[in-house]
């Protein structure tokens, strides 16, 4: 059982990263995994938790939080009629199976691929979060048949590896085909609760593959910063949803954008032994 001297700086840290992930995604509405992940990583790395598997129960753990979240998510917008259910049902298989895949690759890749992985994938959103433009079109449908399949699973797949939901992927595919902005966004939230439900239940039965580890781990799943940061994303979000109705979101968008990038750019440097 770990001292409480080693538990209150862990519970600290977490509580303000929570806190912080919360405002976010209401303010801009993104996923607060692209923000979890590589502080969960400083975090447990500051606090002297030097596991080779840390960077596996940093995604694990912030897949877990985004299975609470994307599933109040879903409900709310449901009740509003928002999520579009057709697109959620045609591309729910393949995010799966590519989550599920996903889990796989996770649990054999080292600390260092896993956080280049982070790093150019979270850099290729920052990007897209700066420049991004609502008119840009690659269709006026949804793909379907082998595209469908072949988009879908990429989603699930590179969702786990980043440890996020759907809404960094899911939301700029569904506009670039023509769905509007609220309906995306709302059923990105359903592309979250598929891809986070059964890779946490996945990474639960993988197995710790040092001693170092943040304490109340299972498997890859650390239940105190899952506790910690369930808590505070409720509490924090509908601030930051506030905060998005009295401001101009576009610079913040590019602020944020920066703020991702920056830290993407940290991960690479840190995979490479900078």
């Amino acid at each position: 059982m770990p001292e409480l001297n080693e538990l209150l700086p862990m519970l600290a840290l977490i509580a303000v990263i929570g806190a912080f992930a919360g405002v976010i995604a209401g303010l801009l509405g993104v996923g607060g995994g692209i923000i979890l992940v590589p502080t969960f990583f400083f975090a447990f790395e500051r606090l002297g938790y030097s596991t080779p598997d840390l960077m596996q129960i940093c995604l694990a753990t912030s897949l877990a939080t985004i299975a609470v979240t994307s599933v109040r998510a879903l409900l709310s917008h449901n009740r509003r009629g928002a999520v579009d259910w057709s697109i959620l049902k045609g591309w729910g298989p393949g995010i799966a199976i590519g989550a599920g895949l996903g889990v796989v690759a996770v649990a054999g890749l080292r600390n260092e691929v896993l956080m280049a992985i982070f790093g150019v994938l979270g850099i290729t959103v920052g990007l897209y979060l700066a420049f991004g433009r609502a008119e840009w079109r690659l269709g006026d449908t949804m793909p379907r048949g082998i595209g469908r399949a072949a988009t879908s699973s990429v989603i699930g797949f590179l969702s786990v590896l980043m440890g996020i939901g759907g809404g960094s992927f899911g939301v700029p595919l569904m506009t670039l085909y023509g769905v509007a902005i609220h309906r995306a966004v709302a059923t990105a939230s359903g592309f979250g609760v598929i891809i986070a439900v059964p890779s946490v239940i996945g990474f639960l039965l993988v197995a710790g593959q040092g001693p170092d580890r943040p304490p109340f781990t299972i498997g890859q799943v650390n239940l105190v910063a899952f506790a910690v940061v369930v808590a505070m994303t409720l509490i924090t979000a509908p601030i930051g949803a506030r905060l998005a109705h009295a401001t101009n979101p576009t610079p913040l968008r590019r602020i944020f954008a920066a703020f991702v990038t920056v830290v993407a750019l940290n991960m690479l440097r840190k995979a490479v032994g900078w």
